[in-house]
């Protein structure tokens, strides 16, 4: 040993010490890798011309990155890493792919006006995936601040799958409505409920862990029997109801004078102040 270097302790007592070498969890981001593949699968189909299987491959996706998390927090392999990851793969899956699918479908035959709507709601997309990110801490876990994306992109591919499975185009009519119209009005509402601040219930309360009543096993067994008498109406209906939930929560807060904002702690920080 040189003059003037101090020893360190564990090599005084002859101990080892081996640095822990940095990794990458499996589990989780395969879950995550999976999910990307589903948006990845939708674009696809969708420059095929398969649009009931670009609209199948979002929900797969949503299916999906709903089970990452819950996994990294059961089997303990949350990180950093995999946050990241799974912000990437949701703006693809659930930002990218329905704002292409809905152009390809029926926008792009309003002009200027299909892309914008499209463009709307991909921006939208990345803006609430990136408001969560630095809003994590100080939002109610129960509720989600605006419409999640996943949810938002169900919308989006869920009026697709539908329509298509009634056997409808993009350039059809329904109920003397031009469906390009509506798939518009659609992705500008899913695309800026994303960023409004409207309490939408996350179910993140629900644990996974605890035991439930016989009654309850019952019910989601009802329930998936009921969505495979119609997938894409069930789903549809599904989550027209969840998109119009968070403006009942909303409406029913402010008429009882309590507090609408989700966000649960001192907003002090400059940080903080701007992402009511």
């Amino acid at each position: 040993m040189h003059d003037g270097e101090e020893s360190d302790p564990a090599e005084q007592e002859g101990v080892i010490v081996r640095k822990r070498r940095k990794g990458i969890y499996i589990l989780p981001n395969l879950f995550t890798l999976a999910a990307l593949f589903g948006g990845f699968y939708a674009v696809v189909m969708a420059v095929n011309g398969n649009f009931d299987n670009a609209a199948i491959g979002v929900f797969c996706a949503m299916v999906l990155d709903s089970l990452d998390g819950r996994v990294a927090r059961m089997t303990n392999t949350q990180s950093a890493f995999g946050e990241q990851m799974d912000s990437l793969s949701d703006m693809v899956s659930f930002g990218a792919a329905p704002a292409l699918i809905s152009y390809m479908w029926a926008l792009q035959g309003l002009g200027r006006w299909g892309w914008l709507a499209a463009f709307v709601y991909c921006a939208c997309a990345a803006l609430r995936l990136a408001r969560f990110n630095v809003n994590t801490a100080v939002v109610d876990k129960r509720y989600f601040q605006g419409l999640p994306s996943p949810a938002a992109a169900a919308l989006v591919a869920g009026f697709i799958w539908l329509m298509t499975d009634l056997g409808f185009e993009g350039t059809d009519k329904l109920l003397g409505i031009s469906i390009p119209w509506i798939t518009f009005a659609l992705a500008l509402f899913s695309g800026l409920t994303m960023v409004t601040n409207v309490p939408f219930y996350s179910f993140k309360d629900v644990s996974m862990k605890k035991s439930v009543p016989f009654v309850v096993i019952v019910l989601i067994a009802l329930g998936i029997a009921v969505i495979n008498i119609d997938p894409p109406t069930v789903m549809f209906g599904l989550f027209i109801a969840y998109g119009f939930s968070g403006y009942a929560v909303y409406l029913w807060r402010k008429a009882k004078g309590m507090q609408t904002s989700v966000i649960s702690t001192s907003t002090q920080e400059p940080d903080e102040r701007g992402l009511h």
